[in-house]
């Protein structure tokens, strides 16, 4: 479990982030969405310890990251998996050697060990046959499910995903939606996701966290998303009219 306090960062005079409090739980999907410009990055960001809070604490399982000493911060981040918007793959490594990557910088196994947990990663999400091949002879389907396989391969408590359906198209973004819920619920992860697909939020959110205005303006799970009367969140979600159908859809019903 993830903890949030009290969180504020501010970049010089510019408060990005104000009061946040937030509780991301182990084995859930946790989405966090707002518009561009929110603070929905930073707020991942300072979780994971790429920002420095301005005040405020973040807590890994009741221990406070910002008291840790180095050697726990080490040993901490081995412990989070991530997932880049972009991917974030090595154009010069394969397939395979683009998984093994985290493993070479902190596992503690030998050459064949690596490969046999890569092998079970790429498995895992269902690339079979494209070892040898590179990022760019791939699909970016494949290259999210590839990232994906990166991320798990030191086997995470914590796995962070940062727009993980831009630029797919409906089907794949189902599949990579599928992907990341039957990975929380196998390793029994904290996953934190940050969206702006509502058929994601729709269809794999455990718990959602709207951040508007630089604050936290609304929590809740799916159904209570739907019938909420928070003018701003419904602003936001039921900009389509599909979406307007269904919130009137669920008031009749």
């Amino acid at each position: 479990m993830i903890e949030v306090r009290n969180l504020c960062k501010s970049f010089g005079d510019v408060e990005v982030l104000q009061d946040i409090n937030a509780c991301f739980a182990k084995g859930k999907v946790s989405q966090i969405i707002g518009k561009s410009g929110s603070g929905k990055s930073v707020l991942a960001k300072c979780v994971i310890g790429l920002y420095a809070p301005t005040s405020g604490e973040v807590l890994y399982d009741g221990k406070s990251f910002q008291s840790m000493e180095k050697e726990e911060v080490r040993q901490l981040r081995q412990e989070i998996g991530m997932l880049f918007q972009s991917s974030a793959l090595f154009d010069s490594l394969t397939v395979l050697e683009n998984v093994m990557f985290p493993l070479r910088m902190f596992a503690t196994m030998n050459e064949r060990q690596m490969r046999e947990r890569a092998d079970f990663c790429l498995k895992r999400v269902k690339i079979e046959g494209a070892d040898a091949k590179y990022p760019a002879e791939i699909s970016g389907g494949m290259q999210k499910r590839v990232g994906i396989a990166r991320a798990i391969a030191m086997n995470p408590k914590y796995l962070f995903v940062d727009e993980p359906n831009s630029g797919l198209d409906p089907q794949t973004s189902i599949v990579i939606d599928n992907l990341i819920q039957e990975i929380t619920d196998e390793f029994n992860t904290t996953t934190v996701v940050i969206t702006h697909d509502m058929n994601s939020v729709m269809g794999i959110a455990d718990e959602i966290f709207f951040i508007s205005q630089h604050r936290l303006m609304w929590k809740g799970t799916r159904e209570e998303l739907l019938r909420s009367d928070n003018a701003e969140l419904n602003a936001f979600i039921f900009a389509g009219s599909l979406m307007r159908q269904v919130k009137q859809a669920m008031k009749e019903g």
